[in-house]
């Protein structure tokens, strides 16, 4: 295997607290030209699949008392189709929607913005705050902002609860405080709760194909886009029960609902006026994942801190975009943001032409490493009883592609064009089509592959809120 290779997956397997050991257990299949860009994209999407896989191989040896951990696989291709997987997914043929009008780079009067309005209330805050009618147009829009400062206009879109951030090179980024408070904490963060009786998972078969890690595993997924979703995604490949709760009056976007809900069931439930419910719900899960900004959820007893009172043994995961902590903490952030805040989008373009990363990398690869820590917590809670809370923030996982994983290994360095993905990757192979109560879906496989595990979920994904909230 590569050195750069080795080294990558190496530092996020040791920042999941993984026996280095058990890195002999990863091979990779290498294809160059996938996921190419300035920055070190390919590196970074692999490390992340690569330590997520090694940890439900590892978790299922655990569970089935084999001695030996699975071998792990991870294939370049796979994992481009799976970091694109919003972009190939058709439903009954369909293209599925991208980023809406208003969710872009804006010129400024002395620079660059960047927009997120896909939700209807995010664009109804965007417009509020520019003082602009609910109808306003992109032309509209374009003309307001030419005429505005991109710090200004970050700022009061900001305090209106929308979300904008102005551009930033690397070196604007790393002068500000979020951005040391980012660069000083860990990759994964991860902190021991308290002990309890932990509720009893099922007895695995070490002969049962396919091996599945997280059979019988409960876990309640509040997040939204899309590194969270990933991570519950993930997880249900592995056969947990996932169960994702959405508030009634939020519904998702069908097709990103599609495109994450695989293997997971959907509902609703209002956590002000049924916290009762959502109480007994808690009182049987094992992982709760969270992917809302901090603090958002806390006046629902949901702060890693209140949820390890109630229930110790339970595995605590949070994502979030730029890190539970500083001025930015409490900011609502999406990946396309984080890239034009952190100088990403100056690296892939220049100052004077945003670029972006050739793939959604931020969230993806989060989700991978948020998986990776919730089945880590998993297999560490199996023999030692204690509940862990695990945090993660795009933004961090932003500073290790920009300032900890050199670009060594290919001519996209020295900023060549983009190859065409489709030459060097064989998408057909990475993608699969089933029928669901949705229609038909073609999607993206996942990567995370390891001897004996699953290769689909094992359900479609059903209708937004279409199930009891309720443990199968």
């Amino acid at each position: 295997m590569h050195s750069a290779v080795m080294t990558d997956i190496a530092f996020a397997w040791t920042a999941l607290g993984g026996d280095p050991a058990l890195l002999s257990r990863v091979t990779t299949a290498e294809r160059p030209g996938t996921l190419a860009a300035r920055l070190p994209v390919r590196r970074l999407a692999r490390a992340c699949v690569g330590a997520c896989a090694l940890a439900a191989a590892e978790l299922g040896a655990r569970r089935t008392g084999r001695a030996e951990v699975p071998g792990v696989r991870v294939d370049d291709g796979a994992v481009a189709a799976a970091f694109h997987s919003e972009r190939l997914l058709r439903v009954d043929g369909r293209a599925p929607l991208s980023f809406a009008p208003l969710s872009r780079f804006w010129r400024t009067a002395d620079g660059w913005v960047r927009t997120h309005a896909n939700y209807p209330h995010h664009r109804a805050r965007l417009l509020d705050a520019l003082g602009l009618p609910s109808d306003a147009a992109p032309a509209t829009v374009a003309a307001l902002l030419a005429g505005r400062t991109a710090l200004g206009t970050e700022e009061t879109v900001h305090a209106a609860g929308g979300l904008a951030v102005a551009l930033r090179t690397p070196r604007e980024w790393r002068a500000t405080e979020q951005a040391a408070l980012v660069a000083a904490r860990p990759l994964v963060e991860r902190a021991t709760l308290g002990t309890a009786p932990v509720r009893a998972l099922p007895p695995l078969d070490a002969a049962a194909a396919p091996l599945l890690p997280a059979a019988g595993v409960r876990v309640l997924d509040l997040t939204r886009v899309l590194a969270g979703p990933v991570a519950t995604r993930t997880l249900a490949l592995l056969g947990a029960d996932v169960l994702r709760l959405d508030a009634p009056w939020l519904p998702e976007l069908p097709d990103q609902h599609a495109e994450t809900g695989l293997g997971k069931r959907s509902a609703t439930l209002d956590l002000a006026t049924r916290r009762d419910a959502f109480e007994e719900l808690l009182a049987e899960a094992d992982v709760v994942v969270t992917g809302y900004r901090p603090g958002a959820l806390d006046r629902f007893g949901l702060s890693p801190e209140a949820l390890a009172e109630r229930h110790p043994a339970l595995v605590v995961a949070q994502v979030s975009a730029w890190g539970a902590y500083g001025p930015w903490g409490g900011r609502r952030g999406f990946d396309s943001l984080v890239q034009a805040a952190t100088g990403i989008a100056v690296t892939e373009g220049s100052a004077r032409e945003p670029g972006a990363l050739p793939a959604q990398a931020l969230d993806h690869g989060t989700g991978y490493l948020l998986a990776a820590a919730v089945l880590r917590a998993l297999t560490e809670r199996s023999r030692d009883g204690a509940g862990r809370a695990v945090r993660l923030a795009l933004a961090r996982t932003a500073h290790w592609l920009t300032d900890g994983m050199p670009y060594d290994d290919g001519p996209e360095a020295a900023g060549t064009p983009r190859a065409d993905e489709g030459a060097h990757v064989p998408q057909s192979a990475w993608l699969t089509e089933a029928d669901g109560p949705l229609g038909r879906l073609r999607y993206a496989l996942s990567p995370v592959n390891f001897t004996g595990g699953p290769a689909d979920w094992a359900r479609p994904p059903t209708p937004w809120g279409s199930d009891r909230a309720a443990w199968a």
